[in-house]
């Protein structure tokens, strides 16, 4: 194995709105892949996805970039609970809907565990989106290259914390450059070795801590489908001369990458190979990784980045051959990847508020109770009596019907409740995610649990990181036999209330 050592040493080197109806699922009617359960790819309707997002809503971007084909990412929720995430590209990104199509489907025709698949698209009018499994614990730059980076804790579903994030340890750093070439082999594979632009920003950790490639930049990513990295200095040279990707094109990329996790720093390569020339490996190392590797190890690493940046195309090895180097290179096998990067388990929760708890049991009375207490409190900045100047006679006479609603709520006449509360909602002149609530609850106290699901996800569709609304449908899926589905609904409604909780704390 070698000795341990802190630097290598000098070696020879290669060269507001009203919402829409939101649609529930009946049990088990998802057609599924091969890989993790996957359901095969299929085609989305805007609709589906605006409900998804909550409206594309602010509070669910994950992220925004692009330069000649901008676009945005937002976690969502499907109708059977599933995350996704959702790229809604510009208007003009993708002019032709056909070969958005064809690429959106090719892609999605490919399952691997390496990857982060694509598990549908949609093409409407002038919209262009593409949906795949979301990752809760963000991308390898932001753990790699930030001493303080926005901190997924207890995988919360409402977005990101600061947070200290410990450096990615040796043994993780080697897992995640084979996982990738993996990937990229296994795309290889099945006839797409384009990938475009591929970058630190390109993988992604899931709930577990396991590194996959994300299938979006699998697809051209401009019309014309020449776009590359925007920085020149870490473009790939016979890019430069020719405005075209190549197979070799993603192995100098690679190579970058592997220079990424060597120096914990985004190093371009031409300054590297200059380093590596000159034997001054220490200025190439990140000092976080001291003692954690052989002499051997990293000397190998370094050898394999040179190779993959040879300015002959032909220089350059194959994906075969890196995930042959890398494979003996691996450490600490047996250890989870989570454990590694320091990223609290999936299996982990947070105690249950006595919310919680009564969604848990599914105590029905007890929640009532709860929702009575509350009132409506969560409907600021939504819709509420205040927010009104001026009352006319129909304006009068709805909230006439709401009051009457509440009292019969209280009063558990949860029959005269559903129809108060369907009466005024139909009207459509306030807009409140705490009368969708009461009528969830009310249903489900009438033995109606598929329109409680469906009132609790109209809930979370006007108010998106709404505590209440993911608790309603926990007990509405655990109802309906669902009791995966519930129990991920019951972790979200805890992670959603306790930075509720911790938001309010710090004001």
């Amino acid at each position: 194995m070698g000795s341990q050592c802190t630097k290598l040493t000098p070696c020879c080197l290669d060269s507001q709105f009203k919402a829409a109806v939101v649609e529930v699922p009946s049990v088990g009617n998802e057609e599924k892949s091969e890989v993790n359960d996957l359901p095969t790819f299929r085609e989305f309707t805007f609709e589906q996805l605006k409900n998804a997002t909550s409206g594309f809503a602010v509070e669910n971007i994950v992220s925004e970039h692009g330069e000649k084909a901008p676009n945005v990412v937002y976690k969502g929720k499907l109708e059977n609970q599933r995350r996704i995430a959702v790229k809604r590209f510009n208007r003009m990104a993708w002019p032709d809907a056909r070969q958005f199509l064809e690429e959106a489907r090719s892609v999605g025709q490919l399952r691997n565990n390496r990857l982060v698949n694509l598990l549908g698209c949609c093409c409407e009018g002038d919209e262009r989106l593409l949906v795949a499994e979301f990752m809760p614990n963000e991308t390898l730059a932001k753990h790699l290259f930030h001493c303080k980076a926005y901190f997924p804790s207890m995988d919360k579903d409402s977005g990101y914390n600061f947070g200290e994030t410990q450096p990615i340890k040796w043994a993780m750093r080697l897992r995640v450059v084979l996982h990738l070439a993996e990937a990229l082999e296994y795309c290889t594979s099945k006839g797409r070795a384009l990938y475009h632009d591929l970058n630190a920003y390109r993988i992604l950790f899931d709930e577990d801590g396991n590194p996959k490639l994300s299938s979006f930049g699998l697809m051209k990513n401009s019309r014309d489908g020449k776009s590359y990295s925007t920085n020149l200095a870490f473009t790939p040279p016979e890019y430069l001369r020719t405005g075209r990707v190549t197979p070799e094109s993603v192995i100098y990329s690679f190579g970058t990458l592997l220079l990424d996790h060597l120096s914990g720093k985004h190093i371009p390569p031409s300054h590297a190979l200059d380093l590596i020339r000159d034997r001054n490996l220490q200025m190439l190392t990140d000092s976080c990784l001291e003692g954690q590797f052989s002499n051997d190890d990293g000397t190998e690493l370094v050898r394999l980045a040179s190779r993959c940046l040879q300015y002959e195309l032909r220089e350059r090895p194959s994906l075969k051959f890196l995930v042959a180097a890398l494979t003996p290179l691996q450490k600490e096998t047996d250890v989870p990847s989570h454990i590694l990067m320091g990223i609290p388990h999936s299996a982990s929760s947070s105690p249950l508020s006595p919310f919680g708890e009564a969604c848990s049991r599914k105590d029905l009375t007890a929640i009532h109770e709860i929702l009575d207490n509350v009132g409506y409190k969560d409907d600021q900045g939504v819709a509420n009596e205040l927010s009104f100047q001026m009352w006319t006679d129909e304006m009068q006479e709805t909230l006439n019907t709401k009051k009457k609603g509440d009292a019969s709520f209280k009063q558990k006449d949860f029959r005269v409740a559903i129809e108060c509360y369907t009466q005024f909602i139909d009207v459509g002149t306030m807009v409140s995610p705490t009368v969708f609530a009461r009528r969830s609850l009310s249903y489900l106290m009438s033995d109606m649990p598929q329109e409680g699901l469906s009132d609790a996800m109209q809930a979370q569709v006007i108010s998106p990181v709404w505590h209440v609304a993911s608790y309603l449908q926990a007990v509405a899926l655990a109802t309906l036999g669902m009791e995966n589905e519930a129990h991920a609904a019951l972790k979200e409604g805890t992670n959603l209330e306790a930075k509720k909780n911790a938001d309010s704390g710090q004001k």
